[in-house]
């Protein structure tokens, strides 16, 4: 073939691919930036832009997730996917009148129910809560679920697979779930070693690329994990030394965990039980998992919130904007990235000139260097607005906490970011109680006594050279 023909050919094969992948993305894209970067992907870059396409654009998993979830029948689920028992949700009149507004939007994107009778205890970093998840994995007697995105060799890991392994010899069933890049977070994975101790332990998406990498996309990063189908802890915490500030490990990280009682551990349970399914195939629907859970444990109002990019996609982003949108007198936000799309800003920004006090608290040294220059030049515009900005010292605190008014409390594995908020899964669990929300604000307030206010004057005393590098980090918040 000459030279010319190829060309031809190649010209031919570039213009009919191009054409198929943009009514593609044309009718499958929700977001007109996103869009836009593909088709101009796509026809500038002659078919290695489509190729590049049909493989990290199109999103193969919300087919998948949508038929299973269709298809299920285990308990705790209605034919729609609700995500717990219909007869335990809470009457209208039990939920603050101010607050019913933001009980319907997040019933509506959910599917779930609010139920009430719950007791959620804060665990203030791996000191705490890893001697009681151990305890309880201890004291089980008939099943343990386990999901982490990272599960990093070292002592707690040591720890966790001993306390595993003692309850598969004691005949309690145990189901362990990696995110397949979080278990390369350790050379060689701990997945062989839960193995050899007879643990049943999967991969959830397992990678091809034998390291571990921040930026990659459909990670599972929920941190969740049930005891006898009626403890859970849920959080923002890995299994790993550095979260353990008394073994004093390189990158010390602070961070938090909760425990839970009552009825919204199974609302915990069932999102495990699909990640598991949706992993392995195998469908853990019997009262080993799913026992019968008074209403009695505590005064929390509480409902499970998972996100990811399944039909679930966008549940976090309104239950955000529908708790800004709600707040009267206060927000209060901790979080260690803080990438926000427009209308969460704009959002923020809205409230603040509403009078209501904005807050946000922000490790002063991030673990991902590109994601705080990318935060900081996009701070002064929140700054702008009236919100107010606080940098919180080492150690490097991971933790994601959300308040409003003093009633309201969000808290769970999901950061304020595009990562977050569109490419991974998350798991939230939205709580109504002010007595727990004043627990939520007492962590907040002990942060923010050890924080310094980063303000405009701040925000534009950076030399030139470093507002020009964080500016142009911040052109890659989508992928960051």
């Amino acid at each position: 073939m000459s030279t010319g023909a190829l060309q031809l050919l190649i010209a031919v094969v570039h213009v009919v691919l191009a054409i198929g992948v943009t009514a593609h993305i044309v009718l499958t894209k929700d977001d007109v930036r996103g869009a836009i970067g593909w088709i101009g992907l796509v026809w500038l870059t002659p078919v290695l832009g489509s190729a590049m396409y049909v493989f990290l654009g199109v999103n193969r998993i919300k087919r998948r997730a949508g038929q299973m979830r269709r298809d299920r029948t285990m308990p705790g689920f209605s034919p729609t996917g609700s995500h717990a028992v219909p007869q335990l949700a809470v009457a209208v009149d039990q939920i603050p009148e101010r607050l019913r507004s933001l009980a319907a939007l997040s019933g509506r994107v959910t599917g779930a129910p609010l139920v009430g009778g719950n007791r959620v205890e804060p665990l203030e970093g791996g000191d705490a809560a890893y001697p009681a998840m151990l305890a309880a994995i201890d004291a089980a007697r008939s099943s343990v679920a386990l999901a982490t995105y990272i599960f990093d060799r070292g002592t707690v890991a040591d720890r966790f697979v001993e306390a595993l392994a003692r309850a598969v010899q004691r005949g309690v069933v145990v189901r362990v779930l990696i995110d397949g890049v979080g278990a390369r977070y350790s050379r060689p994975p701990i997945v062989g070693t839960l193995r050899r101790r007879g643990v049943d332990v999967r991969e959830f998406l397992p990678s091809a690329f034998p390291f571990s990498h921040p930026y990659f996309n459909l990670r599972n990063h929920r941190k969740l994990m049930i005891v006898d189908g009626t403890t859970g802890f849920c959080g923002g915490m890995n299994i790993r030394d550095a979260c353990m500030l008394s073994l004093q490990a390189h990158h010390a990280t602070n961070d938090v965990h909760f425990r839970f009682h009552g009825p919204v551990v199974r609302q915990l349970m069932n999102v495990f039980t699909f990640d598991w399914q949706y992993a392995t195939g195998e469908l853990l629907n019997d009262e080993t998992w799913f026992p019968s859970i008074a209403a009695d444990a505590g005064p929390v109002l509480a409902r499970g919130i998972p996100d990811g990019p399944d039909e679930d996609f966008e549940a976090l982003l309104f239950t955000f904007l529908g708790a800004i949108g709600q707040a009267r007198r206060h927000i209060r936000i901790v979080t260690p990235y803080f990438l926000p799309d427009k209308p969460l800003i704009d959002a923020l920004k809205v409230a603040a000139l509403r009078n209501v006090d904005v807050e946000i608290l922000l490790p002063e040294h991030s673990n991902l260097r590109t994601v705080q220059w990318a935060q900081t030049a996009q701070l002064g515009t929140v700054l702008r607005g009236g919100c107010h900005v606080y940098l919180t010292p080492a150690p490097f605190d991971h933790s994601k906490l959300f308040t409003i008014d003093g009633e309201w409390s969000l808290i769970g594995s999901a950061n304020w970011d595009p990562r977050s908020l569109r490419l991974n899964f998350e798991y939230v669990v939205e709580c109504y109680c002010p007595q727990f929300a004043a627990q939520v604000n007492a962590m907040i307030d002990t942060r923010k006594a050890r924080a310094r206010a980063w303000t405009m004057a701040d925000y534009r005393r950076r030399p030139f050279p470093v507002k020009l590098r964080d500016g142009l980090t911040w052109l890659a918040q989508p992928y960051l």
